[in-house]
């Protein structure tokens, strides 16, 4: 169920306390934001009935992960398709966000119409994705692949205001 929250200080201290760890206890967000634990329990789950919060999940710490898998292959590529019109466009998102490897879709402008970021085990894998996403689709017109050397930053938080904003 979605519905828009009038959202105070205290939402918006809630959100950006789960935005930076949500496996905080309800006790500890309560204490953090002065607020009783039934008040805040409350207050998140509102939060998340109404949609604001998409979900809760795990980040695993990729060289962590790389003791036991492999550092892996993180391409970010630059997609044109040769037709623009909406179910064009809808078919490759598709396509594209049912890959399991791929990690983020994004459709921009200008320029490309997509950007793909995915992470695959090996260049053979990301070879069979690429032939998947790109090739065997007779609409993609061109990629550009740029390959991670490196992470220097990855976040999920999106800045927030401190306080409620004024109204319009």
């Amino acid at each position: 169920m979605e519905f828009l929250l009038d959202l105070d200080t205290i939402d918006w201290q809630l959100l950006d306390l789960l935005q930076h760890d949500a496996s905080q206890s309800n006790q500890a967000l309560a204490q953090r934001v002065g607020v009783s634990p039934a008040t805040c329990l409350r207050r998140v789950r509102r939060l998340h009935d109404s949609g604001l919060i998409e979900r809760q999940v795990a980040l695993v710490q990729p060289e962590r992960l790389a003791q036991h898998l492999g550092h892996g292959l993180t391409a970010i590529a630059e997609v044109s398709l040769d037709h623009q019109g909406a179910e064009h466009l809808d078919a490759f998102e598709a396509h594209a966000v049912a890959q399991p490897e791929v990690q983020q879709c994004w459709r921009v402008s200008p320029g490309p119409d997509f950007i793909v970021i995915a992470h695959t085990r090996d260049m053979p894998a990301w070879l069979a994705l690429s032939q998947r996403l790109f090739t065997q689709s007779a609409n993609v017109r061109n990629v550009k692949t740029f390959f991670a050397t490196r992470r220097a930053k990855f976040g999920t938080q999106l800045p927030l205001p401190t306080s409620p904003p004024p109204a319009s």
